[in-house]
């Protein structure tokens, strides 16, 4: 069973995470991870992005929505909310959401921030809108995950994080990246149930 593990990543951190979720995903036997990227997007356009990224994840397609049979959905935090090129991507996911093809898989959510409290919990929260209005059930991270009482970092029931400061030198610390582990199981296993 596939499982798209789909991320934006400006800086390495989102992708990073992204990774860890996926080796939770991989950790399921039954179950594999899809990781696919989306491409940047800016008011103005003076070429078109590659067909393929120069390194990391291929760019997502439509069917790859269609053909998962769950979805971790990752974005850094922009004020609060998903980053843009992310979003982009989501709005233009109409044919999928009349057809009903994400309708009854299961979701999760995970980002990364520069700052500690700069708005973790609104990105993932912002993150689930357009999933719910698919009809996606969504995976969070349950407090019997020890790392989620005792994190200083990131983490949050809503999905996994991660605090990368301000100047991106953090790395993922053992707490987040237990967590993105966990999380990437949970949909995993979520995903077979509701398969079977």
């Amino acid at each position: 069973m596939d499982i798209l593990v789909l991320y934006y990543s400006r800086h390495g951190a989102t992708r990073r995470l992204a990774e860890y979720v996926a080796q939770g995903v991989d950790a399921v036997p039954g179950c594999a991870a899809r990781l696919r990227t989306v491409p940047p997007v800016a008011a103005v356009t003076a070429t078109a992005a590659p067909p393929v990224p120069p390194e990391g994840s291929p760019y997502v397609e439509l069917r790859d929505l269609e053909e998962c049979g769950g979805l971790a959905l990752g974005s850094p935090t922009r004020f609060g909310n998903m980053a843009a090129p992310l979003k982009y991507f989501l709005d233009g996911t109409v044919g999928q959401w009349m057809s009903g093809a994400l309708a009854g898989k299961p979701a999760a959510v995970f980002t990364s921030s520069n700052s500690l409290h700069g708005g973790q919990e609104t990105t993932l929260l912002s993150m689930m809108l357009p999933l719910l209005h698919h009809g996606m059930l969504i995976v969070g991270l349950p407090y019997s995950e020890p790392d989620l009482s005792a994190t200083t970092s990131g983490g949050s029931p809503y999905g996994a994080s991660h605090h990368a400061r301000s100047d991106g030198a953090r790395g993922v610390t053992d707490e987040e990246k237990r967590l993105a582990i966990a999380l990437g199981k949970r949909l995993a296993q979520a995903t077979l149930k509701l398969a079977a």
